[in-house]
């Protein structure tokens, strides 16, 4: 699907004869559509086989066609996972003209697109921004959604019954924040480096407009930096989860096991008595003593009971 927008009027453009001043969304074109495409605009053959290879990482290059910016960021669907979304953005700085490519749905490319609006100058620089822009706050809300559920992570230490998965949860977020942490890392290094050649863009095509792209690219740097160390304090949260998940089941096997020795300690004596009683002697007066059956349990029951108590008192139970 092709579709374009005019950067300067509301009118319909022509960019199929004058290729100028209008931006060209591309959604998973056709080789017809893509083979026609190339007959309008130059592409960079090393550029247009990034944009079109499934799972590429974020990377900027400045080819002497174009600038070539690949932004890939996570995909904010109400769901804390490794799910992304991928725009693949072509800048003709001397036409004015911009081209977006995509292999899939982009959630806020499509916002970016509904609320366009065309203005005399510069336009171009906006819509980059305003696509990076939205694409950095997808990687906050990532952040955002991972706090709640480290949050909850947290909470659920302390009840058993929540507690039981807990271990495979932790490694599972960890992993999320690893794949989470490279996007972030590769996007902050694309953008960075496109913040680096904007100036020279501007030289080179005498345009003012690219300072202040500059200056709104290094703001969207800080803010996948941001990003960035909070994704490591959440890995951080995660590793205390699991030092403290971990101190806590041995806690509660000490107490098992404080509970299992007590109750072997008290048995002890009764199964010694039980064991004398139970030889099978001539000259033992309690086997032939009309009341010796109820005197063995009456000191059975006294010295459980006494040991249980004295436990208790002690702290031991």
């Amino acid at each position: 699907m092709i579709r374009a927008v005019s950067m300067v009027s509301n009118d319909e453009p022509n960019w199929e004869q004058n290729p100028e001043s209008v931006w060209v969304d591309v959604l998973a074109p056709t080789p017809d559509e893509l083979s026609h495409l190339k007959t309008i605009f130059t592409f960079n053959p090393l550029a247009l086989e990034d944009a079109l290879t499934e799972g590429h990482w974020s990377r900027f290059e400045y080819y002497r066609e174009h600038a070539f910016l690949v932004y890939r960021t996570l995909n904010p669907n109400g769901k804390c996972n490794d799910d992304t979304e991928r725009v693949s953005i072509f800048w003709y700085p001397e036409t004015d003209t911009l081209v977006t490519l995509r292999l899939r749905e982009v959630g806020y490319l499509d916002e970016v697109w509904q609320t366009f609006e065309p203005v005399t100058h510069g336009i171009e620089e906006r819509v980059i921004y305003n696509l990076l822009s939205r694409g950095a706050d997808n990687f906050f809300a990532f952040t955002d959604e991972l706090k709640e559920e480290t949050d909850t992570l947290e909470e659920s230490m302390f009840q058993h019954h929540k507690s039981q998965n807990l271990v495979k949860q932790v490694f599972h977020y960890k992993h999320l924040i690893m794949t989470a942490r490279r996007l972030v890392s590769s996007a902050r290094e694309s953008v960075a480096s496109f913040a680096r050649h904007s100036s020279l863009i501007g030289e080179e095509n005498n345009r003012t407009t690219t300072e202040e792209l500059s200056l709104y690219l290094r703001d969207i740097v800080d803010l996948l930096t941001r990003t960035y160390e909070s994704l490591d304090s959440s890995r951080e949260v995660l590793t205390s989860v699991l030092d403290v998940n971990l101190t806590v089941q041995s806690n509660r096997m000490n107490e098992v096991m404080k509970t299992l020795t007590t109750v072997s300690t008290i048995f002890l004596p009764l199964t010694f008595l039980a064991g004398v009683w139970g030889m099978n002697f001539d000259h033992m007066p309690e086997l032939h003593w009309r009341f010796g059956y109820l005197l063995s349990w009456l000191v059975f029951l006294l010295l459980g009971l006494g040991l249980g108590w004295y436990f208790r008192k002690r702290g031991w139970w």
